[in-house]
């Protein structure tokens, strides 16, 4: 598949959060983060707005705290490049709960579209296989994507999904930029009010 014909980012994140459920997502640094809110913001959702690296560190620790429910890291390749070792992490900690995509358009986005290694051929699916993934996927379609929807729920993991989507800008749809508000509103979403006080 060309370039010109990579999915469309903000299609594809609402793909994956339509009937979200009790779905908990920690959306990385930039344009992740902007892709949830565009698809609603939503009291489960924790965006980042800095720690670029550590949206699936993240991911992992709130699927550890949280067995039971279904766990989404939803990040860019040039945020999971840089963090690559929480995928060698996440192996070895093997949450049946946890989910990584990746929205892979082989640029950073944030710092001027420089390409990332993604562009010249690192494949991310094959490293997080290579990690101990239980399933690892690169993903070039709708059809694609539909399936991995039902999967993010299914608590099979550790999985991991790279899909390739197209190096343009959307516009801007910003989440909250307090992050003691982003942090006591998920907190009283995921554990309830008093919870989020404590």
């Amino acid at each position: 598949m060309s370039r010109a014909n990579a999915l469309d980012r903000r299609a594809v994140v609402r793909t994956l959060l339509q009937e979200r459920g009790e779905l908990l997502v920690v959306a990385g640094l930039g344009a992740p983060a902007w892709d949830a809110t565009a698809a609603g913001d939503h009291p489960l959702t924790f965006p980042l707005w800095g720690a670029m690296g550590s949206a699936a560190m993240i991911g992992l620790g709130l699927a550890i705290a949280q067995p039971a429910r279904p766990v989404l890291v939803l990040t860019g390749d040039g945020e999971q490049l840089m963090g690559l070792g929480s995928l060698a992490t996440i192996g070895v900690q093997r949450p049946s709960n946890l989910a990584v995509v990746v929205l892979d358009n082989e640029h950073y986005g944030e710092t001027g579209m420089q390409p990332t290694a993604t562009a010249a051929g690192i494949d991310l699916a094959a490293v997080a296989a290579a990690c101990g993934f239980a399933q690892s996927e690169t993903i070039r379609d709708m059809a694609g994507v539909e399936a991995l929807r039902p999967q993010l729920q299914a608590r099979q993991g550790p999985l991991f999904a790279e899909i390739k989507i197209a190096a343009n800008s959307p516009p801007l749809a910003l989440p909250p930029r307090d992050g003691g508000l982003l942090k006591i509103r998920f907190r009283a979403a995921l554990l309830g009010p008093a919870a989020a006080l404590a």
